[in-house]
C-alpha cells in the first residue's frame, strides 16, 4: 500500500473514532433534553427564537438541526429562525474540525452563531417585506417516546442511527478528501490552483454548500487543514450547508427547503467575499 494511503487510512480511522465518541456524547445529551429546550421559547419574542434557534444549530451533527425542523413545523419558530439555525449548523462535519483543529473550529462555531442570529431577523423581515409565502405547522413529531434502556438505546441510537446511518459516510468521505488532497498536491499543484482561482474556488464551495448530505463538505475541511484555502472559503461552505439538517423539511416543504437554501446561499457568498477581499 503507498505511503499516502496508509497515511490516509489511519488519520480516517482516527478521526472516526474521536468522532464517533463525540457523536454518542451529543446525542446522550440529545435524548436526556428529549427537546425540552423548546420549553424556552414560550416567551420573549423573535430574539429569543433567533437565538435559541442558532445556539441549537451550533451542536454538531444533525440534532440539533432536526430539532430546529420540527419546531419550525409546529409553528414554534419562524422561517427565519430556522433558516439562520441552518446558517449556524454544520452538520457531522462539525465533529470533523473538532478533531482537526479545535481551536479554529470553535472560532467558526460563534461566528456561525452570530451570523445566524441576525440573518434570522433579516431574512424575517425580507419575507414580510415582499410577501414571501412559507408553510404553516403540522403535527409532524421528532422525538421518540419512552426512551428508556441501555439496549434500546444502544439499538436504536447508536447502532441504528449513529453507526449505519452517519459513521461509515463519515469515514468514507474523510478517507476520500485526504486521498483527494494528497494527489492533488502531488499531481495537480493544488497550492497554486486555488491560490490562482481562489475566487472560483470560493464559489465552488458555496455550491457544494447545498448539497443537503453529510460529507461533502469535508473536502473543504482537509483542504483547510492543510492549508490550501483561506478562513473565507472555509466560512463560506459552513455558511451554505447544513449537513442533512434540512432533510425532514424537504419532506415537508420542498418550497421552504429551496428557500432557505437560496437565502443561505446569498449570505454565505456576501460574507465570504467579503471576508476573501479582506485577505482573510
Amino acid at each position: 500500500m503507498p505511503g499516502y494511503l496508509a497515511d490516509a487510512l489511519l488519520e480516517s480511522i482516527k478521526i472516526t473514532l474521536f468522532v464517533l465518541l463525540m457523536m454518542i456524547a451529543v446525542d446522550l445529551i440529545n435524548v436526556w433534553s428529549k427537546g425540552k429546550f423548546a420549553l424556552l421559547l414560550d416567551s420573549g419574542g423573535k430574539w429569543k427564537q433567533y437565538f435559541v434557534s442558532s445556539a441549537v444549530g451550533t451542536v454538531p451533527g444533525c440534532m440539533g438541526a432536526f430539532a430546529n425542523v420540527s419546531l419550525y413545523m409546529h409553528g414554534m419558530i419562524s422561517f427565519g429562525a430556522l433558516a439562520g439555525s441552518m446558517i449556524a449548523t454544520s452538520g457531522d462535519e462539525a465533529f470533523v474540525m473538532l478533531v482537526m483543529f479545535p481551536k479554529t473550529a470553535l472560532i467558526l462555531f460563534i461566528v456561525l452563531f452570530i451570523i445566524g442570529v441576525f440573518s434570522s431577523k433579516i431574512i424575517d423581515a425580507t419575507v414580510i417585506k415582499f410577501n414571501i409565502q412559507t408553510s404553516t405547522d403540522c403535527e409532524v413529531k421528532q422525538y421518540h417516546k419512552d426512551e428508556r434502556g441501555f439496549e434500546h438505546y444502544f439499538i436504536e441510537h447508536i447502532w441504528g442511527h449513529i453507526i449505519k446511518h452517519h459513521l461509515w459516510k463519515t469515514f468514507l468521505w474523510t478517507f476520500g478528501a485526504l486521498i483527494f488532497i494528497e494527489i492533488g498536491k502531488d499531481y495537480l499543484n493544488f497550492d497554486q490552483l486555488t491560490h490562482q482561482y481562489a475566487l472560483l474556488v470560493l464559489i465552488f464551495a458555496a455550491l457544494i454548500g447545498l448539497i443537503p448530505e453529510s460529507g461533502p463538505s469535508l473536502i473543504f475541511v482537509t483542504m483547510f487543514t492543510t492549508g490550501i484555502i483561506p478562513f473565507s472559503i472555509l466560512l463560506t461552505n459552513s455558511i451554505v450547508q447544513d449537513g442533512h439538517g434540512l432533510l425532514p423539511l424537504l419532506s415537508y416543504s420542498v418550497k421552504d427547503s429551496v428557500k432557505i437554501k437560496l437565502f443561505n446561499l446569498a449570505i454565505g457568498l456576501t460574507l465570504g467575499i467579503i471576508l476573501f477581499a479582506f485577505g482573510l
